[in-house]
């Protein structure tokens, strides 16, 4: 087989056939590509989208790309076609035949013109060293690897767009119908725009989701994220931080207007047991002061703590909720009820404490003469009523306690008197008759 310069070895009749099967299956397959490219609705959007920033700039890239496409894939056309033409002139092809027919399949022979090219890569990547030439020569093959490129690059570009399009306008639309009704609801309550948190941060998701829409019809792209290490067009998925943080911050507020809504249903049940709570912790206050006058009579020697007067400034948030109430203002009404129940429960707490620190005194009093009667009871089990030092003791004890004012001091110390002699009493083993009772006072007594 003789040689040709530069395509190689002269290819024979079954190489040249098998050749022009695979090339022809290639030229089917492009058309196929570029024609569904042409079809993309991403494309067509694309075309007749106003775009800017990143995707202003990478549409322009591959909308250039795709016009050299089209370019490449007419030259890979003609230079199929006039195979085929040589290899159908006669069924046994000739030497000369096989010799041009090698030189077009394996050699560079597909001219494209320079002024086509240049034109359709203003904005694309050319093939560097053949930039500003009047023609570039291609081989087949070298052509297909070209256009395959030119291809991926502009199909990944088209659908990442597309992607975009696809998911976040029609979900920001979707938000901003929930965010509408969410405004009328909020409106109905009160919460309006400088007059409540709620009504403010409404007015700033609709101010960014409008923002974020016409940033995504115009540069959709820039919210695309690539997905690291795919090679496939169209890897990766749409940025959603900005939607999903707005969402986030609508159903913020969504439950804020459902609090101010349960407000207007149960405000009269919920202002009713507030004046319930803080009368309570009014009449504690009351019978507290009662008590410290009690106590002050009654038990000597004790610091008693001042009973604070009941809380004017809860009345008056109180008339305030009332009068929110009135008036419909439940956006107002709603904290300063929850406010208000948090208040009255402490205060109520505060009143029960301050009653039982005025009353503690009369409980230690009451503990003492319980106590008192206790060890007594226990005595006249045993047989020791009789006895004159135990009657003594607890006549000594008793009548401190049951003196005003009693010094509680000194009444808890006849009270161990007597219990410390009462344990003896039981505790010591019984002692011969020794005809009446026993004087156990000791000397001095």
């Amino acid at each position: 087989m003789g040689v040709t310069d530069p395509a190689g070895p002269v290819m024979d009749r079954d190489e040249v056939d098998r050749a022009l099967a695979r090339l022809g299956a290639e030229h089917e397959a492009v058309e196929t590509s570029l024609l569904a490219l042409q079809d993309h609705a991403g494309r067509r959007l694309l075309e007749g989208a106003e775009l800017t920033g990143t995707t202003k700039e990478r549409w322009a890239s591959a909308d250039a790309s795709i016009t050299l496409l089209w370019a490449y894939f007419d030259a890979y056309t003609d230079a199929l076609r006039s195979a085929r033409d040589i290899r159908s002139r006669r069924r046994w092809s000739s030497r000369e035949d096989l010799v041009e027919l090698t030189e077009l399949l394996r050699g560079e022979c597909v001219t494209v013109a320079g002024s086509v090219s240049t034109e359709a890569t203003a904005n694309a990547p050319t093939l560097g060293s053949a930039a500003g030439k009047l023609s570039h020569r291609f081989s087949l093959v070298s052509l297909v690897e070209r256009m395959n490129e030119l291809y991926a690059t502009s199909l990944d570009m088209v659908v990442a767009a597309d992607a975009v399009w696809s998911a976040l306008p029609a979900r920001i639309d979707l938000l901003a119908a929930e965010l509408q009704r969410t405004r009328k609801l909020a409106h109905s309550v009160g919460v309006r725009p400088g007059e409540h948190p709620a009504g403010d941060d409404l007015e700033r998701i609709t101010r960014t989701l409008t923002s974020l829409r016409e940033q995504v019809v115009s540069d959709p792209l820039a919210y695309w994220v690539a997905a690291q290490g795919s090679s496939a067009p169209g890897g990766g998925r749409p940025d959603t931080t900005v939607y999903d943080r707005e969402a986030r911050a609508l159903e913020e507020v969504r439950r804020e207007i459902d609090a101010v809504l349960t407000v207007r249903q149960d405000a009269e049940q919920r202002l009713v047991k507030l004046r319930d709570v803080l009368s309570r912790a009014d009449r504690t206050l009351a019978e507290a002061r009662t008590a410290r006058g009690e106590v002050l009579a009654k038990i000597a020697a004790t610091e008693v703590p001042v009973v604070s007067g009941p809380p004017t400034a809860l009345q008056e948030q109180l008339a305030t909720a009332a009068e929110y109430r009135r008036h419909a203002q439940w956006h107002r009404l709603s904290p300063l009820l929850e406010s208000l129940e948090q208040k009255a429960e402490d205060e109520l707490l505060r009143a029960r404490e301050s009653l039982s620190a005025v009353t503690q005194p009369l409980a230690v009093r009451a503990e003492l003469r319980g106590r008192l009667d206790a060890y007594k009871a226990k005595v006249a089990r045993h047989g020791l009523a009789e006895d004159r030092f135990l009657i003594e003791r607890y006549d000594a004890a008793r009548r401190m306690l049951w003196s005003a004012p009693c010094d509680l001091r000194v009444a808890e110390q006849a009270v161990l008197r007597y219990q410390h002699a009462a344990a003896e009493l039981l505790t010591a083993p019984p002692a011969a008759d020794q005809g009446g009772p026993q004087d156990r006072r000791g000397p001095g007594a």
